[in-house]
């Protein structure tokens, strides 16, 4: 078990949290130390968008909560009544994500004497504060996310995993139970991928020139994630149709090889993409063999239509495999490109 970024910097943001509530001579620094493991997100972004709305409802919710002591006084009724306002009021917000936290700080107001009064009130949400400050801090200095990298490493992990399933899978060598469980943890990997993307979508360059920059590299992330969804397509159009056919055994070698090369085709692309790869490399794989196994089958299938047709919706998504790893090749070499006129420009003399 690997101990990852974000488990270290939740313990370390709450005792951040704790020892700077110490040095501030608050009474208790629990709530500081919940709010710190409230804001801890997997990128500085979104873990900034956190501050910003933790602040906003917090302070909503803690003068919900006075004026509701003030009105109604300590009673379970007026406090689970003041929880439910918060609640639909982070929903109609659409700061779903705060309402845990403003909660913690409604039940922390709501707890103190009537006499207490604004001083209580105040005292607790400068603990809220203290402990959201002390993570995003922590979150920005330590082992600060770097999502860029971490997905490269998930895409070349989940095409290992994808290239694997993909060349045994009309071989049909591998075991049922360890194909399940292999397939099970790509589609896993695939989840996370869709994730990482979602973090990038949220990015905000702070300097105007990066923004076109941080724009091609979302398309072509895109592109990535969207080629390893059409080779797991492939893997289930092979598992579902390909063994259905009684005659599927003549086409095993015509299949297989050209798995194998698209599956080699997109392990080059990823290493050209890395800039592993020549200049003048050629990894397309001859468009010619596609069209001779698409006529072969075309003749094969008027032997009996209703039986072969099937090996037809396997090729279908072959080729359609074929198509986004060829436009991924595209789309990389004008990111390519332009990445290196903007560095020529950029070393121009003014």
């Amino acid at each position: 078990m690997t101990i990852g970024a974000r488990v270290v910097k939740t313990g370390l943001a709450v005792a951040l949290a704790v020892y700077v509530s110490t040095l501030l001579g608050f009474p208790s620094p629990i709530i500081s130390a919940v709010a710190a493991i409230f804001t801890i997100q997997p990128s500085i972004s979104r873990s900034w968008q956190q501050v910003v709305e933790q602040v906003q409802t917090n302070v909503l919710g803690a003068v919900l909560a006075l004026a509701a002591v003030r009105l109604f006084g300590q009673t379970p009724i007026a406090l689970g009544m003041v929880c439910i306002i918060v609640i639909l009021v982070c929903i109609r917000l659409r700061m779903e994500s705060a309402v845990g936290l403003t909660l913690v700080t409604v039940v922390a107001v709501m707890e103190a004497n009537n006499q207490a009064g604004w001083q209580f009130a105040v005292e607790r949400l400068l603990m809220v504060l203290t402990g959201m400050a002390a993570a995003f801090v922590v979150n920005i200095l330590v082992l600060p996310p770097r999502p860029r990298k971490q997905f490269i490493a998930q895409v070349h992990d989940a095409h290992d995993q994808l290239s694997l399933l993909l060349r045994m899978a009309i071989s049909n060598e591998m075991k049922e139970s360890v194909h399940r469980d292999e397939k099970e943890k790509l589609q896993g990997k695939l989840r996370k991928l869709d994730e990482a993307h979602r973090l990038f979508e949220e990015e905000r360059p702070l300097m105007p020139n990066r923004k076109q920059a941080n724009a091609r590299q979302l398309i072509l992330s895109r592109h990535m994630i969207k080629a390893l969804h059409k080779g797991v397509d492939l893997l289930e159009a092979v598992e579902e149709h390909y063994f259905a056919v009684s005659g599927s055994e003549a086409w095993a070698q015509r299949f297989d090889q050209q798995i194998e090369e698209l599956s080699k085709y997109h392990e080059h692309l990823l290493l050209k993409l890395e800039g592993k790869m020549k200049a003048n490399a050629a990894i397309e794989p001859e468009e010619e063999r596609e069209g001779r196994l698409i006529a072969q089958l075309s003749d094969y299938l008027h032997r009996n239509p209703e039986e072969y047709k099937r090996l037809v919706f396997v090729a279908s998504t072959m080729l359609e495999y074929a198509y986004h790893l060829r436009r991924l090749d595209r789309v990389a070499d004008q990111v390519q490109q332009r990445r290196e006129a903007e560095a020529a420009e950029a070393q121009r003399p003014v």
